[in-house]
């Protein structure tokens, strides 16, 4: 993929949760992203998606909407000790991940 590349300084381990890029499509999310990396989709000035690995180590990606005109929609502050709110509530083939992102650290629910 010639999309979003990520420097090595990205894959150091025990890094906070943080904006690691901006994409225009949902497509163009790479496969494999770094530990606690969000990329968002759309522009700085439109926020359509956060794509990101859910923290539980089970390899399942999180896309939730960023756009207000969806009911649920996310807010994010920050770039590199990311929030998210409100919390991420995921369910996947029986597994519940619930979980909160504040100032770069995932708190468990």
């Amino acid at each position: 993929m010639d999309g979003l590349k990520f420097s090595w300084t990205q894959w150091i381990p025990f890094r906070p949760w943080r904006l690691a890029g901006i994409v225009e499509a949902a497509d163009e999310v790479p496969d494999r992203l770094p530990p606690k990396a969000v990329v968002m989709v759309g522009t700085e000035d439109y926020a359509k998606w956060l794509a990101f690995d859910c923290p539980c180590g089970q390899s399942h990606r999180i896309l939730i909407p960023l756009d207000k005109a969806k009911k649920p929609h996310w807010r994010i502050e920050g770039r590199t000790r990311l929030s998210v709110f409100p919390s991420v509530d995921a369910t996947r083939a029986g597994v519940r991940c619930h979980y909160i992102i504040r100032d770069g650290r995932t708190k468990w629910v």
